[in-house]
């Protein structure tokens, strides 16, 4: 069911893009800024304890490792993980670099998805507007329909992939700690990247602190 749940949320993202205006994809920021704010506060939470308890100085460089490889992720994607698209609608062709780039974020962060944890809620909620600007963004760049698909279908089989490796296959559970620590610091990278330009001039309006704080709650008590 988490793999079906994670696949959908992409799906999701696809259908509300078709039936999106341009003026309307200003309303995504609220919503961008809530699923930072809720990735972030999990992160926090859930992830942080979890992989300090065996109170191991590398566990930090293992987390300065993964911010490291979001940065040089996000040099190819452009910033495609928190809601920055930039597609030229003179290319038509598989954007290949973007694909590579989105999908081993989206591979890696399907890792230290567990049952003992409510990442799957935050990874769901970061994702559907991320694919809804991801979508809206081919469809009006002009990129045939089937080059769409294919790129929302493999992208949205890259968590559950991750995720059925970490559950089924022995030898990462020995990397289990490690692994998840570079992950943690891909989310921390990611989120709060999300916060820091969910606003013009880096100004929060109220809704979108309202947002943030909500989110923040919500995950403390979930």
């Amino acid at each position: 069911m988490n793999y079906l749940l994670l696949f959908l949320s992409v799906a999701i993202g696809y259908f509300v893009a078709l039936f999106l205006k341009k003026r309307e994809l200003r309303n995504m920021e609220v919503f961008l800024a809530f699923s930072g704010a809720f990735l972030l506060s999990i992160t926090v939470f859930e992830l942080l304890p979890h992989v300090f308890e065996n109170h191991s100085k590398s566990i930090g460089v293992y987390i300065m490792l993964g911010i490291l490889l979001q940065i040089f992720l996000e040099f190819f994607s452009k910033g495609a993980e928190h809601g920055h698209v930039h597609l030229h609608s003179e290319a038509k062709h598989f954007p290949w670099i973007l694909f590579i780039s989105l999908s081993i974020h989206a591979f890696m962060e399907g890792f230290p998805i567990s049952e003992h944890n409510n990442l799957l809620i935050a990874i769901i909620i970061h994702k559907i507007p991320v694919a809804i600007i991801l979508s809206f963004f081919f469809i009006t760049a002009g990129y045939k329909k089937s080059t769409t698909l294919l790129f929302l279908f493999f992208f949205a089989i890259m968590t559950p992939l991750g995720s059925f490796i970490s559950t089924n296959y022995n030898l990462i559970h020995q990397y289990e700690t490690p692994i998840t620590a570079v992950v943690i610091g891909i989310f921390l990278h990611v989120s709060t990247t999300i916060l820091f330009e969910s606003s013009k001039n880096h100004k929060f309006n109220l809704s979108k602190m309202t947002a943030v704080i909500l989110a923040v709650i919500i995950a403390y008590f979930i």
